[in-house]
């Protein structure tokens, strides 16, 4: 007799509206890498409350260098570029 067996996948997306600054504070905390802040948080606070999350903050470094970083450097260019017409 075969038994199957089925499982279900939830996926969801969340949007999150950041402020300038918070993006930037965001950026700055991703800017030492996965790794460093890893090893720092870990020594600091120990492990057990990040290590069952690990995948997603890699995740979520990456996903800010990849989407984040862009919008701030435009920031930067309006912001420049609006200044030098003064």
């Amino acid at each position: 007799m075969t038994v199957n067996k089925s499982v279900a996948t939830i996926e969801f997306g969340l949007v999150v509206k950041l402020s300038e600054k918070e993006a930037r504070a965001l950026e700055a905390m991703v800017g030492y890498g996965f790794d460093s802040f890893k090893k720092v948080f870990y020594e600091r606070l120990g492990e057990h409350y990040m290590k069952p999350h690990e995948d997603g903050l890699k995740s979520l470094f990456d996903t800010v260098k990849k989407e984040i970083n862009p919008h701030l450097s435009r920031f930067n260019n309006t912001r420049a570029t609006f200044n030098s017409k003064l």
